[in-house]
């Protein structure tokens, strides 16, 4: 039974806030459920046909279970508990689910070598798991068109490049990888391996975001950091692999990142600590630069937030208020339901040039409500030169709020629980509306969403397109 969301929690939540009991309630309602969902895995495999999960892939995944349960009970810390609510694992396993399901037009047999591929990956979990509570064993690993990545830890290049099983020890913090030259990797305490080896490439982590926080892993390795891409829908760019002057760029901008977002309110800070697990570097889309990063979350994978490099501490903490507020949004989605309406794209959103379905709607609304509070906190606490910007900032997030409120508003779909939550948000808007930006900032933003609409129903009905 998952706990219901308090009065205040919810009003916290509307608001785009949240206190350290709000935020941690998401945060174990969310690890809950992917404990739930990985029982759902086994589950699924257990019952799965011969033909799509063999018998050997499910005595592999029950062996895999049982060295976890170990490392689960061996350690007081529970590193397995923490490598199961890593938000990558999440990905993993609902595409575990979507493979044993049997799809239309799919092969049988294409479709149990992706599951063969994924459920392997596994036993990669089990054994970084076992190996942080200080688990002796040896085992089986499989690496995949040429790596085998070890989440937390790094990956091992491989010779070759098809499915390749290796045969792992751990003893004492030290796991060696027996091939035709073995290879020995040092557990670092926390994040990452170390290794003489170029075979091997370390697990990255940058500093905690302020003192005496873990160290936020940067993830190029992970085989499930990326979704993959959908036909006819927004998609994100690519997984990059940063080299050291990328990474340098990262750090750079990471390390200002707590002091931006404290311009914008000691929440965001909070929010930021309580839920971010781990970063995904992007590439940048082409023609991207001159308008910053691009950045996503995905539901299945809480905690995590996908961005090609940030370009300044200021831009990069906007960029975790923004995407933080959709995984607030999608957590607290998951404890209650907000509304009704269909996946139907039919609604004007003044910061996308597509229709949104209410949902989509609401999300964006949410997080420029946010944005909108931050950039207004932080033009009166910065300089000058700085608070011109953030005043354009928050004019421009305001507006385009403002335009879609009536529409949420109005919304018949609405649960009791979310016409509460979008009233908070309307009450929060009204709120940043006594102290307005500058008047030319002010009709600069109104009539940038007036263009927007105009551009909107000039748009040609679905199904045609611009000649």
């Amino acid at each position: 039974m998952f706990p219901v969301i308090p009065g205040s929690a919810l009003a916290e939540l509307g608001r785009t806030e949240g206190s350290a009991d709000t935020l941690a309630l998401l945060v174990r309602d969310q690890d809950t459920r992917r404990l739930l969902l990985l029982r759902a895995v086994l589950d699924a495999a257990e019952a799965a046909d011969p033909v799509i999960c063999t018998p050997a892939a499910k005595a592999r995944l029950r062996e895999d279970w049982a060295l976890l349960t170990e490392a689960d009970r061996a350690a007081p810390d529970s590193p397995a508990r923490a490598g199961l609510r890593y938000p990558l694992t999440g990905a993993w396993a609902r595409r575990c689910l979507a493979d044993l399901h049997p799809r239309t037009g799919s092969p049988a047999y294409e479709q149990r070598r992706e599951l063969a591929h994924d459920l392997a990956y596994f036993s990669a979990v089990a054994a970084v798991a076992a190996a942080r509570a200080g688990i002796p064993f040896t085992t089986e690993l499989t690496a995949r068109d040429g790596t085998l990545v070890l989440p937390s830890l790094g990956a091992l290049r491989t010779a070759k490049r098809h499915a390749e099983r290796v045969q792992v020890t751990h003893e004492a913090g030290r796991m060696t990888f027996h091939r035709d030259t073995s290879v020995t990797v040092c557990l670092e305490n926390g994040f990452g391996a170390w290794s003489g080896s170029r075979a091997w490439t370390s697990a990255y982590a940058l500093p905690g975001l302020v003192s005496g926080v873990r160290p936020m892993p940067l993830d190029d390795l992970d085989p499930y950091r990326v979704p993959p891409r959908e036909p006819d829908q927004y998609a994100l760019s690519g997984p990059a692999g940063p080299d050291d002057a990328e990474r340098k760029r990262w750090l750079q901008s990471w390390s200002g990142t707590a002091a931006a977002l404290r311009t914008g309110g000691e929440k965001r800070l909070t929010e930021a600590i309580a839920l971010l697990r781990c970063l995904v570097p992007l590439e940048m889309p082409p023609g991207a630069e001159d308008r910053g990063s691009c950045s996503g979350t995905r539901r299945e994978a809480f905690g995590a937030l996908l961005s090609s490099v940030p370009v300044t501490p200021v831009a990069f903490a906007a960029t975790l208020v923004h995407e933080l507020q959709h995984t607030k949004l999608a957590a607290l989605s998951e404890m209650t339901e907000l509304h009704r309406a269909g996946s139907a794209a039919r609604y004007f959103a003044p910061w996308r040039p597509d229709p949104r379905p209410y949902d989509g709607l609401l999300q964006g609304a949410y997080s420029h409500l946010a944005l909108a509070d931050f950039f207004q906190r932080r033009a009166r606490t910065v300089d000058s030169a700085q608070g011109e910007d953030a005043w354009a900032q928050y004019a421009r997030y305001h507006a385009q709020v403002g335009a879609v409120l009536p529409t949420l508003a109005a919304s018949p779909d609405l649960t009791v629980v979310g016409r509460r939550f979008v009233e908070e948000m309307a009450a929060t808007q009204e709120r940043l509306a006594e102290h307005p930006a500058p008047r030319g900032h002010t009709a600069r933003a109104q009539a940038y969403v007036r263009a927007a609409r105009a551009l909107w129903t000039q748009r040609p009905p679905r199904g045609e397109s611009l000649k």
